[in-house]
């Protein structure tokens, strides 16, 4: 299950590249050693990671970048939804998570089985699913549906013109098993109640965001993978 949990998934890398770009320009190591000081409170970490200086340096590549996908999908999805009015920082965290994790195609794979599923297949499982499945089923169709839509969007595009189910459908089906997931049993007990919420009312500002977040940030290619989808 994906939770809010890029900023407490840092590696000791990621700490160490926070350090080099925010505590260069001639500034001594005492100053350096009180900013790994900061990055243990929680506040100020909050405040750090939202350093323009953070986030130029991974979008220029001043350093060859050895940094966790956590770190770098959190700085640069919390710069776009920032710049749409969504500045809770878990709801950030919670995209970011999703990106890093559907950013490996194994994380992509219907809670199921069986591999990359139809989401009409997904909606069909829920027929016959126990009360733990139609969670995850329910929390999987808003995460898959986010990431399609959001960063394969020109593909969803694309496809749309041979008759495939266009960025609406994704909108649709994302917002309303967000809502559907928000009130389960699970999502209150890990606290992703009020994330899924925002995600069901404000689905698509966030595609939006992360349309922008792939189109100037982030380079897929033209055969980022995107399975087919059945209506």
């Amino acid at each position: 299950m994906i939770q809010a949990n890029c900023r407490s998934r840092f590696t000791a890398e990621d700490f160490s590249y926070i350090v080099r770009t925010l505590a260069k320009s001639g500034q001594s190591a005492k100053s350096e050693v009180s900013l790994v000081e900061l990055l243990t409170d929680q506040e100020a970490r909050d405040c750090i990671l939202d350093h323009d200086r953070l986030r130029d340096s991974i979008l220029n590549g001043v350093e060859n970048l050895s940094i966790s996908p956590h770190l770098y999908f959190y700085v640069l999805t919390r710069a776009v939804l920032k710049d749409t009015a969504l500045g809770d920082r878990a709801l950030a965290d919670y995209v970011a998570s999703v990106l890093a994790a559907f950013s490996r195609s194994s994380q992509m794979e219907s809670p199921t089985g069986g591999g990359v599923t139809y989401l009409s297949d997904l909606m069909l499982a829920l027929r016959q699913a126990n009360d733990r499945q139609t969670f995850q089923i329910r929390a999987h169709v808003g995460n898959y549906s986010l990431f399609i839509s959001g960063i394969l969007h020109e593909n969803v595009k694309r496809r749309c013109e041979r008759g495939a189910p266009d960025v609406s459908f994704y909108e649709e089906m994302g917002s309303s098993s967000y809502k559907a997931a928000a009130e389960h049993r699970v999502a209150r007990h890990c606290d992703l109640t009020p994330i899924y919420r925002d995600l069901a009312e404000r689905f698509h500002d966030v595609r939006l965001a992360l349309n922008r977040l792939a189109d100037q940030f982030i380079n897929l290619g033209d055969d980022a993978h995107l399975p087919l989808i059945q209506v």
